[in-house]
């Protein structure tokens, strides 16, 4: 399956906002990532749901990334998502956390672990986008 990378960098996400990220996850997919934050080298979360990718199964890996170099793994089992089907993620930015709501209803925090007063970059990678909308 071809890597199919979508990004955004148009609009402007600010503290006490979420963003919805809705989406077809494709059939045999064996990851797709979410990626929020001011540029592909500078991201708040690096949200990437792994159904069977480097030894993990069902896992969601987060992390964050600063000036190009990665951070620590967060690693989540709630896992609701399946191939072949649309899946809808909200990213709560709050100042000291985003707050990621998924399709069932569960909900964890992962830190924000650098300054930053927008988030003016979003892509999505192995995901088939729908909708993409502020509130």
């Amino acid at each position: 399956m071809a890597d199919n990378l979508v990004v955004l960098n148009n609009f402007s996400l600010k503290p006490g906002q979420c963003v919805e990220v809705e989406g077809f996850i494709p059939k045999d997919c064996k990851r797709f990532s979410i990626n929020l934050g001011t540029d592909q080298e500078n991201l708040v979360i690096h949200f990437d749901p792994r159904f069977d990718y480097l030894g993990d199964n069902r896992i969601i890996v987060l992390n964050s990334v600063k000036d190009d170099v990665l951070g620590a793994e967060q690693r989540e089992t709630v896992f609701p998502f399946q191939d072949g089907s649309d899946t809808l993620v909200c990213f709560q930015f709050e100042e000291d956390k985003i707050i990621i709501i998924l399709p069932a209803g569960n909900h964890f925090s992962f830190p924000v672990r650098f300054p930053i007063e927008e988030i003016s970059y979003l892509s999505m990678k192995n995901l088939q986008p729908k909708s993409i909308t502020l509130k």
